[in-house]
Parts: C-alpha cells; sequence; structure tokens
C-alpha cells in the first residue's frame, strides 16, 4: 500500500494551509478554474496549437500537495466531460476524451498526483527537487499523450506532432513553474503564519 500522508516539513497549500473540508473544496475549485483559464491562452508562432494547459498543471502538482493537485485536476476533467468549455479551444464534452489529445488530458491527472506525492514528501523543497519533480510530471504527460497518438496515427506522426513541436516551449514552462511554484509556496507559508 502507498502511504499518501503528508510527511512534516512538506511545502505544499494542504500542508501549511489544511484547514477545512470547505477550504480545500474551495483551492479545488479555484485550481481547476486556473487550469481553465491558463488552457484558453495559446502561445503563437508553433506549428501546432500550443497553450499554458501544462504550466497550470505543474503549478497545480508542485504547490497542491497529492490529494488537491489530484482532485483539482480530476475535477477539471470532469467538468470538460460534462460539458463546461475548460479545455484549449474552450473544447468540451465526451468526444474530447476519444480525440488526439485524450492522452494528455489522462497525462495531465497521472502527473498532477506524482508531483503533489513528490511535494507531500518534501522532494519539492530544493530547486534540483522541485526541477526534477517537473520533469517526472513531464514524462508522464507526454508518455500518455505519445502513446495514445502512436495509437490513432503512428509512431513518426506522433513523435512529430506530439512531441517535437513542445520540447523547447515545455522546458521554458518548467523553469516558470520552479520559479511561480516557489513563490507561492513562500507567500502561503506568509499566510499561514498570521
Amino acid at each position: 500500500m502507498i502511504d499518501i500522508t503528508i510527511k512534516s516539513g512538506a511545502q505544499t497549500l494542504e500542508s501549511m494551509l489544511g484547514g477545512s473540508l470547505a477550504r480545500k473544496a474551495t483551492i479545488t475549485v479555484l485550481g481547476s478554474l486556473f487550469l481553465a483559464a491558463l488552457s484558453q491562452i495559446e502561445v503563437p508562432f508553433f506549428p501546432v496549437p500550443m497553450t499554458l494547459q501544462t504550466l497550470g498543471v505543474m503549478l497545480i502538482g508542485l504547490t497542491f500537495g497529492f490529494r488537491l493537485a489530484t482532485a483539482t485536476v480530476a475535477l477539471y476533467l470532469v467538468e470538460g466531460f460534462i460539458g463546461l468549455p475548460v479545455f484549449a479551444g474552450f473544447a468540451f464534452g465526451p468526444a474530447v476524451f476519444v480525440g488526439g489529445t485524450a492522452g494528455y488530458l489522462f497525462g495531465f491527472l497521472g502527473a498532477a498526483a506524482l508531483m503533489g506525492f513528490a511535494a507531500d514528501r518534501g522532494m519539492t523543497k530544493s530547486w534540483l527537487g522541485a526541477a526534477l519533480t517537473l520533469l517526472a510530471g513531464e514524462v508522464v504527460i507526454f508518455g500518455l499523450g505519445i502513446a495514445y497518438l502512436a495509437y490513432l496515427y503512428g509512431f513518426e506522426n506522433a513523435l512529430a506532432y506530439g512531441l517535437y513541436p513542445f520540447v523547447l516551449a515545455d522546458l521554458v514552462k518548467m523553469a516558470l513553474a520552479v520559479l511561480i511554484g516557489k513563490g507561492v509556496i513562500k507567500g502561503a507559508s506568509r499566510f499561514a503564519k498570521l
């Protein structure tokens, strides 16, 4: 059995702010709205559509902790499934879960859980630990995304359209996520002391 308890010294919103179920639900809903908003911000100058969606997943994974990160991304997926236009390009509905981006969407959930788990263990306290945690999350996202694209269109096409155009941009997103995530945790720790 996997131990999902938060270790002492963990730096996550859940460990610092804790609180009631209502507070956790509020953080989860706000996180899903944050992810939906970043999903609509398109980065220009790329041959395929690219948004800040993965940046949102990275930030949620680094800062929320396992339970809240997993719940937040799961809520985001449910919102899209039931018809709220939360996915990139205001897409929604069950059809999105069988289209070309389905693997990435499920990768978001796995990555958020993995990164949150690492954050709960205190592995993201250092800059290097945070970067390695993000890299592991990216492997989950791209692994599932490319696997599903390969199933639909073949492995070479999956790499050409599902990996290569995103590598440089996602390295930039990872650097931003570490910087922003550290700032969020620092601000939350000050808030928690009030």
